[in-house]
Parts: C-alpha cells; sequence; structure tokens
C-alpha cells in the first residue's frame, strides 16, 4: 500500500499591502492541484461572504478582501 505524498506549498503566502477600503488578493501555490485550501486569520476559519472570495485554479489558491481595514492586518 503506497501513501500519497503529503500536499506541500510551492510557493508560500507573501505578504500584500493595500490602501483602506481597496481590495487585496493573496496567492499560494501547492504542490498537488484541487486540494482543499482553508483559509485562517490566527485561529479563525474564513468563509467566502461580500469580505472573502476564493478562488482556485489548478495549484494556485487565492483569497481576495474586499474592503480592507487595519483589523485585516
Amino acid at each position: 500500500l503506497l501513501s500519497e505524498a503529503p500536499v506541500l506549498f510551492k510557493q508560500e503566502l507573501q505578504n500584500e499591502e493595500a490602501k483602506e477600503g481597496k481590495q487585496v488578493r493573496l496567492t499560494c501555490e501547492l504542490s498537488k492541484p484541487g486540494t482543499l485550501v482553508k483559509w485562517m486569520k490566527g485561529d479563525t476559519v474564513l468563509y467566502a461572504s461580500e469580505k472573502y472570495e476564493f478562488k482556485q485554479h489548478g495549484t494556485v489558491a487565492e483569497l481576495i478582501i474586499r474592503d480592507v481595514k487595519s483589523v485585516d492586518a
């Protein structure tokens, strides 16, 4: 029985800057396409809403944060 290789980050999350009220896009790249990604801020899981949008294309996962505030740092 072969065990599957673990999913690794090919490109880790980078810091991004945005002006308050604008939007910011955070991206990371995984070693395996179709991997379920859970976005978190500290210990809090983020869910899709008017503020947060999630996209995934192959191995690239994106989080878009709209109407950025200082608390989103």
